[in-house]
């Protein structure tokens, strides 16, 4: 893929130089702030053979139960990058070890609310060989309401970091509101619904996705033609696609920097998604360049898939780079 795109006139560069232009959703990195609007769940991982088929009953060889979701998930690996990040969202009269799983990491936790339907959750299945499907229950994740909203936005400044997932209701209302308020946003489209359609796109500065999302936002398939699609349709946009063992591009102003994968046994691939993000946006926002970002958000990743769990797989930031 990466020698496919290098043929095609972009000018190509490795994670190991820097790219001579940058988007100006960074020109204040170093006096930013991070607000995460994201998902809170309990997650119930079950260790199988293989991913239950249609109609199949199969035994689960364990089960353990962690906090995450892709809000959760994020912050932590947010904070656990070196970025002074808050989170907003809503938990349930369970939600306790949610907050303290937050609170234990660094994340500032004072825009939370309680509400009294039960916080969200995900039943995940871990295979074999690594890969997991998950089903979410939305709960507490779905009580967002605007007044909420209004008070959670007016909380940053203009220029500060909105951190976007699509496990929560009210996104589009989000968007809107924070671009309204002059707030940079960074869009991880995951899980894609007609929820996200109805989103104003437009306002995004900063897209963090994977293959999947970038073939339901473009109607793309292959990495070279969803990257096109995507510079013609949000041309002020940084995007960083994300393919797995192919490593991930970033691109921006007709630049593009690859990063490729770095080998590791997978364990579980749950969060690596997430760290990838939380990773990318820490680094952009202490002004490292995009090439040094996707450096430390590749290595991130890797470490996560070689560990089992959600956020038990977040590294923490000396690890990151003691491994560059």
């Amino acid at each position: 893929m990466f020698e496919k795109l290098s043929r095609n006139g972009k000018r190509i560069q490795s994670a190991d130089s820097l790219p001579a232009r940058t988007s100006p959703a960074f020109e204040s990195a170093n006096d930013m702030k991070i607000l995460n609007f994201g998902s809170l769940n309990i997650d119930f991982v079950y260790s199988v053979d293989h991913i239950v088929q249609p109609g199949e009953t199969i035994a689960s060889t364990g089960l353990e139960i962690f906090c995450g979701g892709k809000g959760l998930n994020q912050s932590i690996a947010l904070a656990r990058a070196g970025a002074d990040v808050s989170h907003a969202g809503m938990v349930g009269p369970d939600g306790g070890i949610l907050i303290d799983a937050l609170t234990g990491n660094g994340v500032d936790t004072s825009l939370l609310r309680q509400v009294e339907t039960r916080s969200g959750n995900a039943i995940i299945q871990v295979g074999a060989d690594g890969q997991n499907c998950i089903v979410l229950y939305g709960g507490a994740n779905r009580m967002n309401d605007r007044d909420y909203v209004d008070v959670v936005v007016r909380s940053f400044a203009p220029g500060d970091i909105l951190l976007l997932q699509n496990e929560i209701n009210l996104v589009d209302d989000i968007i809107a509101r924070a671009s309204a308020h002059g707030m940079v946003i960074a869009l991880n489209p995951s899980p894609f619904d007609s929820a996200m359609t109805a989103c104003d796109l437009d306002k995004v500065s900063v897209f963090i996705m994977n293959e999947v999302e970038g073939e339901q936002i473009t109607g793309r398939r292959d990495a070279e033609s969803i990257l096109q699609a995507m510079a013609d349709r949000y041309p002020e946009a940084e995007v960083v696609l994300t393919l797995g063992g192919d490593g991930a591009v970033y691109q921006y102003a007709g630049e593009t920097v690859l990063a490729p994968a770095i080998p590791v046994p997978v364990v579980d691939t749950t969060a690596a998604g997430d760290t990838f993000t939380g990773y990318f946006l820490a680094a952009r926002m202490r002004g490292e360049t995009p090439a040094e970002a996707m450096r430390q958000a590749t290595r991130a990743a890797a470490l996560a898939v070689s560990r089992p769990g959600a956020t038990p797989s977040i590294p923490v930031r000396e690890e990151v780079l003691a491994g560059l």
